[in-house]
């Protein structure tokens, strides 16, 4: 059988759930007021990053908005989650039926895109994609299905090793063919007891929103955003990563074009380290005296892993100090920081730098490469000190 969807298989099942073309960028823009479009047509959008450390809990509008095509309008009473591959009992759900059948569990979880602070490797060297600032994250109270629960009942055979996740968001790729966006994570990750993933319905104890992948959406704890597939239509398990091209080839780190290093290369999974300041911005004038600096952190993806340390430099990194941590330590989640600097009149850098609890440390500098991925040297802003 094959597992993955057809070209014409995806078509019937969009049409049926009347996925549209999605909305005009000037409306769409009028629909987020509170975030900074980074991209129109697919949308793509960040919130300022003040708005990121105003709250542990990232309000939706403030939430970004990662898309690679068409946001499709799905109608709630069509909806149907499909099972199947190496299982021994394919199943198929309505979202009333995944609420019914299985226990309702929430958690908190931290969401960053794969390519959060490119437009500062894209000044070490051009790259193409989406010029992220430091702002495409987000940490959100998430409430749906176990994704472990779920698949134990469509009773998960031996040879299954990867679990694949098929949304309905129609994407149009450079030989014009049509495709759903596509991702998959290592089933022992899928079955993990600690921060388990979900299969999610509401997002801040409401129902997603159409930006952020309703009815349905995967959420996988320290894995880049991309593993969190919106509007989550079908999961397959597999002894082998999805085929899709957003986990064959789009989502991985390479320093060149070459399709055999791209075929070579592991698809991403984990996050790494990293950390921004959030307040005061980038080029923001100051008044000499002792100031407030905010921001995030957030931990290697790896099994248990928290954010150990938060150090801040006023002087270019001449000096360090250690930032106040804020708030509980929950494990592949952010930590919000603060630390008071005495600033002097004149031009000023501050930097951050963050430390995980298996010993991960941000880099001064961070390796270029092909996509933009995974930027984590050390944040730096300037201000300008009266």
């Amino acid at each position: 059988m094959n597992a993955h969807f057809t070209r014409r298989h995806f078509l019937q099942t969009s049409a049926a759930l009347a996925a549209s073309c999605g909305l005009p960028a000037c409306l769409r823009a009028a629909e987020d007021p509170d975030l900074i479009v980074r991209q129109a047509e697919p949308h793509n959008a960040e919130p300022a990053l003040a708005a990121l450390v105003a709250a542990p809990i990232t309000p939706v509008k403030h939430f970004y908005v990662r898309s690679h095509g068409a946001v499709p309008k799905v109608e709630a009473a069509g909806f149907r989650l499909r099972i199947e591959g190496m299982v021994g009992k394919p199943v198929e759900y309505t979202l009333d039926e995944l609420r019914q059948k299985f226990k309702s569990q929430s958690l908190e979880a931290t969401l960053t895109c794969a390519g959060s602070r490119r437009l500062e490797m894209n000044r070490i060297k051009p790259v193409p994609g989406v010029q992220w600032t430091a702002g495409a994250i987000g940490h959100a109270r998430w409430t749906g299905a176990a994704l472990a629960e779920v698949l134990r009942v469509a009773e998960l055979k031996e040879s299954a090793k990867h679990v694949w996740f098929d949304g309905l968001d129609p994407i149009t790729e450079k030989d014009g063919s049509i495709a759903p966006f596509g991702g998959s994570i290592p089933l022992e990750r899928a079955l993990a007891a600690e921060a388990p993933p979900l299969l999610a319905y509401v997002m801040n104890d409401e129902p997603l929103t159409a930006a952020h992948g309703f009815p349905l959406r995967s959420v996988v704890p320290g894995y880049i955003g991309a593993r969190s597939v919106k509007w989550l239509t079908k999961i397959t398990l597999s002894d082998r990563p999805s085929p899709n091209h957003y986990v064959a080839a789009a989502y991985k780190v390479v320093r060149s074009d070459d399709k055999n290093e791209l075929a070579a290369a592991e698809p991403i999974y984990a996050n790494t380290i990293n950390a921004a300041i959030c307040t005061p911005g980038d080029e923001e004038k100051l008044t000499a005296g002792r100031q407030e600096v905010k921001g995030y952190a957030l931990p290697t993806g790896e099994s248990g892993c928290t954010v150990e340390k938060v150090e801040l430099s006023a002087d270019g990194g001449k000096t360090w100090q250690t930032a106040r941590l804020h708030g509980e330590r929950r494990p592949l989640a952010w930590q919000l920081w603060s630390a008071s600097v005495d600033l002097v009149k004149g031009r000023q850098e501050l930097i951050v730098r963050a430390t995980d609890s298996r010993g991960n440390t941000m880099p001064k500098e961070c390796q270029w490469n092909a996509k933009g991925y995974l930027y984590n040297a050390w944040h730096r802003v300037s201000v300008e000190v009266a």
